[in-house]
């Protein structure tokens, strides 16, 4: 569905991710993993067309990324980052700015929007927050809000750049489910992870990154078994069977 041929991108005149080949399958979970500043959050910038690569291709389904309109893009591919400035808006219109790339010449929302906002605050579990303040709820309310606002695009691929991260125990699995049950309903989902773990036992493909470059993007048991892990980060990555569940523990 996405693929980068021979890919140089960065900021400036400075190369953060250099000569990238890698495919993304259709209908699957891919993280990526890697130490800090290794070039993720980098790799799918140039992906969703934020950044604009210094040289190779980036292909949706055979066509270069650079051929589509800012609408067309926008319908196929939502993305949400890891730093966002909260709107001083309530949940519902934020929500419904996900509508934004099929807005008409009046902007005024139609009842198929509406029908699809309303769906993606029932598959988020927000229809309680509507009328809330993004600003007054918690953190884990927020992030569903905003992947809520992605699934309103009502994109076939969802762009996540550490969905997880800074969230306690509790939503983290929230997310995570959330994320499988997306995957569930056809999304292709490409995220950015800074838990290791919850990447190998929660995707179909865990893309390990280093340095700019790609070592591997396999199915979590391949990564296991090439120790790219151990490359990428210098640790120790251990798989443990329980009662057939696969779980991975990490050390020095």
């Amino acid at each position: 569905m996405i693929k980068l041929i021979d890919v140089t991108a960065g900021y400036g005149k400075t190369d953060i991710i250099k000569n990238v080949n890698v495919a993304f399958e259709k209908n699957k979970i891919t993280s990526i993993i890697g130490p800090n500043g290794c070039g993720k959050t980098t790799l799918l910038k140039t992906i969703s067309r934020l950044i604009k690569p210094f040289s190779g291709s980036v292909l949706f389904e055979g066509k270069d990324i650079s051929q589509f309109s800012p609408k067309d893009l926008a319908q196929k591919v939502a993305v949400l980052p890891q730093i966002r400035n909260a709107a001083n808006v309530n949940v519902y219109n934020l929500i419904m700015h996900g509508r934004f790339p099929y807005a008409g010449f009046t902007r005024k929302p139609s009842e198929k929007d509406k029908q699809i906002v309303n769906m993606a605050m029932e598959l988020t579990h927000t229809s309680d927050l509507k009328e809330k303040n993004i600003l007054q709820i918690s953190g884990g309310e927020r992030q569903r809000v905003y992947i809520a606002m992605s699934i309103a695009q009502d994109t076939d691929i969802i762009l996540l750049d550490e969905p997880t991260t800074h969230l306690d125990i509790y939503h983290q699995m929230e997310i995570i489910d959330l994320i499988k049950r997306l995957n569930n309903n056809g999304k292709t989902i490409i995220m950015v992870m800074h838990d290791i773990s919850q990447a190998m036992m929660n995707s179909n493909f865990v893309c390990v990154m280093n340095s700019g470059s790609i070592l591997c993007c396999e199915e979590p048991e391949i990564v296991y078994g090439k120790k790219h892990i151990e490359e990428a980060f210098k640790i120790t990555c251990r798989q443990n069977i329980v009662n057939s569940d696969i779980f991975y523990s990490f050390s020095k």
